[in-house]
């Protein structure tokens, strides 16, 4: 399969904190974005698995859809004002590190045990993965990397439209823009779908162009 111009638009992977019992409730009662996930959560028992200074602003967004919300810092820092301001909200702080995930009889998430055997209830668990857009198959490209802060992930780098510094290639969705929703990605693909087509079109006419003269054709 041969084509004048790429669009990559592989998405991402999102890499879990290595808890043991997280990954298999993926999806279903560990959450990672209130606004995809938060309605269908509200008011439930949750529990914030830290994994970076990020998970500060994460848990005072989650504080908005429940009352009862615990953050587990898994050795991450928490500052004084940090501590004050979740003490303001009622957000519980266990600064005990997480042993892993424990289910219900029903295979459901009951909560999680600490290392030193205390069991803390939960309903639901909510954590900032690790983003890593999916560069399968892409490695003859070397299409141009970057890291976001916090370790929260790695994308491609783009430009305007989703332009890249390989010629040719473009980039859409949550393979550069690591926190797009469905509607963002889809606007993305749209826009750099435009800008491709308006470049074939002006190499169709001037090949055209190039072939009525006499003169050598590019595509």
């Amino acid at each position: 399969m041969t084509a004048r111009r790429l669009l990559v638009a592989t998405g991402l992977r999102d890499v879990l904190p290595d808890v043991p019992g997280l990954a298999e409730h993926w999806g279903h009662r560990v959450v990672h974005c209130p606004y995809c996930h938060g309605w269908e959560v509200r008011d439930e028992p949750i529990g914030i698995l830290a994994t970076s200074p990020a998970s500060i602003h994460h848990a005072l967004v989650f504080r908005q859809l429940t009352d009862d919300l615990i953050y587990f810092t898994r050795s991450t820092e928490l500052d004084p004002d940090g501590r004050a301001r979740f003490a303001a909200r009622n957000i519980r702080i266990i600064d005990t590190p997480v042993q892993e995930v424990v289910n219900s009889e029903d295979g459901a998430i009951a909560g999680v045990r600490l290392t030193d055997g205390t069991r803390v209830a939960r309903r639901v668990l909510a954590v900032i993965t690790e983003m890593q857009a999916r560069t399968e198959g892409l490695d003859g490209l070397k299409p141009p990397m970057e890291d976001l802060p916090y370790n929260m992930g790695r994308r491609f780098a783009s430009g305007m439209a989703g332009t890249t510094d390989v010629p040719g290639v473009w980039v859409a969705g949550n393979a550069t823009d690591l926190t797009a929703q469905v509607g963002a990605s889809a606007a993305a693909g749209a826009l750099a779908g435009s800008h491709i087509n308006a470049l074939l079109a002006t190499a169709d006419t001037d090949a055209a162009l190039a072939a009525a003269e006499g003169g050598p054709a590019t595509a």
